[in-house]
């Protein structure tokens, strides 16, 4: 059987579809009609492995409780070791119905009310939600900015205020949403001997870690043996294959101790079966999805190239730097010289995009605005288009 969906520059009639993306401007503050390259999933249709290992589970016709069968891990170990060469077992996986779920149970799980939780800003904004509202303490590692647009880590501010906060756990994200940086196993090791030497949790969000343009891909869990000790490693089919709405997620968790803490937190939570069309989704994705996977990364990759090309010749007051990793652009409005109230203005209602705006990310994001390239390119073009005309016309 051949792979089917490999048209990506087909626009696909999302409206009315229950989309959070584009059926809900209204509700969220927003015009109708505007356009939408804000929440992160591909305007693309799904591997058609994927619809057909959904096409079976609908007509069987009866959805009861469902788990995962040896098939299922060995489809997730197998795409773990050739994608990212880390051989995963299966006691260490935990499933979960998103990574959101995994962070916020791993900060259940690993640290008291009144903890110290830190995070590197701006940064994927449930990370900031799932600490506040479990009524532990935010410290932010806050990421520098380098002349030439790129990020890195202030390694001695991380160490500091890990001892004077007494720091328990550190949310990363890798590659990191939205700056783009895919960190480099250096950078991984500094930080992670930190941890080590404070008895620091890490949870690493690598949802993303399928989109890597530059460098590759590092598991933390992986860098070191040690590291093992004091990692939680969340990952998902979700965003690779563009079914985040079928909610599945695999943690791994290879220290024991912990991985029992992080269970009895889901437990105390009522969460236990993944959802089935979920679990059937992930194995077809992984088992069989790689033509469509390697068509669709080639795809974002142009779209990358045509944004940052059409930024720096177009729009040249807009700075950006093309990411290393993700579908995702964090763009730099900065010389304009307007308040975050004339960017919403400048972006919403004289452009007509919906954007991720930069503040969401924290303080840090003062003065930005998120990008979603996973789109047909007629669609990129089109936004990119309202945006120069909004600009010149300002």
């Amino acid at each position: 059987m051949a792979e089917r969906n490999l048209d990506f520059d087909t626009v696909v009639e999302r409206a009315n579809t229950n989309s959070l993306k584009y059926d809900f401007a209204a509700e969220r503050g927003k015009p109708e009609g505007i356009l939408p390259l804000w929440v992160a999933d591909m305007d693309f249709r799904v591997s058609s492995y994927i619809q057909d290992a959904v096409f079976r589970q609908a007509e069987h016709g009866i959805w009861g409780y469902s788990d995962a069968k040896k098939s299922y891990f060995e489809a997730v170990q197998s795409w773990m070791l050739r994608h990212h060469g880390w051989k995963v077992e299966p006691e260490w996986m935990l499933k979960t119905p998103g990574v959101v779920f995994a962070l916020a149970m791993a900060v259940q799980a690993f640290t008291e009310e009144g903890d110290a939780v830190m995070i590197q800003t701006p940064v994927y904004y449930p990370f900031k939600n799932v600490i506040e509202s479990n009524g532990r303490r935010i410290v932010d590692n806050t990421l520098v900015q380098e002349k030439d647009g790129r990020y890195h880590m202030d390694i001695q501010d991380f160490e500091e205020k890990i001892l004077q906060e007494k720091v328990k756990l550190f949310l990363l994200c890798n590659p990191h949403n939205p700056v783009g940086r895919v960190w480099s196993r250096e950078e991984l090791e500094q930080i992670g001997d930190i941890c080590l030497r404070h008895g620091v949790v890490v949870a690493s969000d690598e949802i993303h870690a399928d989109f890597v343009y530059q460098g590759k891909h590092q598991v933390f869990a992986d860098i070191r043996e040690e590291y093992k000790d004091i990692a939680v490693i969340c990952t998902s089919p979700s965003k690779t294959f563009n079914i985040a709405g079928l909610q599945v997620s695999n943690i791994f968790i290879p220290n024991p101790e912990l991985r029992k803490r992080m269970k009895l937190r889901m437990d105390a939570a009522g969460y236990s079966q993944v959802n089935g069309v979920g679990l059937a989704a992930c194995e077809a994705a992984y088992g069989d999805g790689e033509e469509w996977y390697q068509a669709m990364l080639d795809y974002v990759k142009g779209n990358i190239a045509y944004t940052t090309e059409f930024l720096k010749t177009r729009i040249p007051e807009i700075k950006v730097t093309e990411p290393e990793g993700t579908y995702l652009i964090w763009m730099d409005f900065r010389n304009l010289q307007m308040s975050e109230d004339e960017l919403e203005e400048l972006v919403v209602q004289k452009a007509g995009l919906w954007l991720d705006k930069g503040l969401m990310f924290g303080e840090a994001g003062k003065g930005f605005q998120r990008i979603n390239v996973a789109c047909p390119r007629v669609t990129l073009k089109k936004a990119l288009e309202r945006l120069e005309q909004a600009v010149k016309n300002r």
